[in-house]
């Protein structure tokens, strides 16, 4: 792993390391430009194959999510065979192992108790005069979640996705996974079958965007979008928002440590490489005070990568994305970390609550020895839907409210317009807008 010390190479050379690219500017690999090439006669940047099938789904509907889902997934499936079927239901179940889903059904419980403790509330509160004021916090009617399944599957995008969406009171849920080999991975069908999602789509991909956008023949429109996805997926809900409402742009994953010289380099590798196995574009990044923890987890990086069964995408992203900072002290390793706004922070440090304070933007903070990520992707109970990008700087964790909408509401008394009409009727004057002010003259009974 490449080791910088900010000594060596300023502060303003970190910053340039830790900033991470916007989404329409990742660069396409040769291979994904020949198959754009011969998909679509051109050369087209990944922003421009999102917006083409976008398009052409939200013109063609179902012909043209069949024509991606067959040139993309390698998958043929005719509309009626997109939505998982109860037979379909019923294998999952047969070809699970008891065990995973029992760890599954935890998993399910310790997070849908979390969620249900994030719930807002509707309130009202009297005024002078009889006046009511309040605000009415409502489910969403429909929504539509993705389910990563390229090159894994991820039953526990079901479990973080649909259960806050559930608790919220969301009446209806449709989910989207692309398939491998025609199928879905049997814990994904478990997984949201426990849940409560009846609707389960075999689409994955743009096409599955802007069907879930937009509607299709077979396919019901929905009223947000939420989950991550590949490039294209990401690039997919940008170009849908406005449409329909999403919960943010998701790009590949990250882990920033934060770490003393009292920090386990063993630890310290394992997570960077928990996240280095999901994508070669994710990014794994140690900033440390201790220039010797520096060199141990470099070497516990490289010992560790080795015997790793997704070790070629790892690698990858260690080569390309990974990286140690030798910091010169805590405040300026906090600073550092609080710049790049990562999507999962771990605070590797003798006394982490400390530090807690000072953490501006991360999507999660995961403090101690014994707080590792992974507690976090699959068991604990927040949410692991998380900003990356840099984006925690204004996203917020996928969370019960994502999945609901506020709706504020005004009664007034005659007496209590009257009292306030005279301040409205010269706000409304002082603007030029003379009909607000007679909306309010007639009731208040001023000139």
């Amino acid at each position: 792993m490449r080791i910088v010390n900010v000594k060596d190479a300023g502060e303003k050379e970190i910053r340039r390391l830790l900033q991470k690219a916007a989404f329409d500017e990742v660069e396409l690999s040769p291979a994904m430009r020949e198959g754009n090439r011969k998909l679509f006669g051109a050369d087209l940047t990944a922003s421009q194959v999102a917006a083409r099938i976008v398009e052409d789904v939200r013109r063609e509907g179902d012909a043209a999510v069949m024509k991606y889902t067959k040139l993309l997934d390698h998958a043929e499936f005719t509309p009626e065979e997109f939505l998982v079927s109860e037979e379909e239901f019923d294998a999952a179940k047969k070809a699970a192992d008891p065990k995973v889903v029992k760890s599954l059904q935890k998993a399910i419980t310790n997070v849908r108790r979390y969620h249900e403790e994030q719930k807002p509330r509707s309130w009202l509160t009297n005024r002078e005069k009889g006046s009511l004021l309040g605000q009415m916090v409502m489910p969403l009617e429909r929504v539509g979640i993705y389910v990563p399944g390229g090159t894994a599957a991820y039953p526990s995008s079901v479990v973080m996705n649909a259960v806050p969406a559930a608790v919220a009171g969301v009446r209806e849920i449709v989910m989207m996974c692309p398939p491998r080999e025609g199928k879905l991975n049997p814990y994904v069908l478990i997984a949201a079958r426990a849940i409560g999602v009846r609707r389960v789509y075999k689409i994955g991909g743009a096409q599955a965007i802007a069907a879930l956008a937009f509607g299709t023949e077979t396919i019901p429109r929905v009223d947000k979008i939420t989950g991550p996805g590949n490039l294209f997926v990401t690039l997919a809900k940008k170009a849908v928002y406005g449409h329909v409402d999403i919960d943010m742009l998701a790009g590949p994953s990250e882990i920033l440590i934060v770490a003393d010289e009292t920090a386990d380099p063993a630890y310290a590798a394992a997570d960077m490489l928990s996240q280095a196995e999901h994508d070669p574009l994710a990014s794994s990044i140690l900033i440390t005070t201790s220039a010797p923890l520096a060199a141990a987890v470099a070497a516990e990086v490289e010992e560790q990568l080795q015997p790793l069964p997704r070790k070629a995408i790892a690698g990858a992203s260690i080569e390309k994305n990974g990286l140690i900072v030798v910091a010169e002290d805590m405040t300026q390793a906090i600073d550092f970390a609080n710049a790049s706004a990562p999507e999962h922070l771990e605070l590797l440090t003798a006394n982490p609550f400390a530090l807690l304070p000072s953490i501006r933007h991360a999507g999660a903070v995961f403090l101690g020895a014994y707080s590792p990520e992974p507690l976090g992707d699959y068991f604990a109970g927040p949410d692991h839907i998380l900003p990356t990008g840099g984006t925690a700087r204004f996203y917020s964790v996928l969370n019960v409210e994502t999945f609901m909408k506020r709706t504020s509401f005004i009664s007034y008394t005659q007496p209590a317009l009257v009292d306030v009409a005279e301040d409205i009727i010269r706000l409304a004057r002082t603007e030029g807008l003379e009909a607000h002010a007679k909306a309010i003259r007639l009731r208040g009974g001023r000139k």
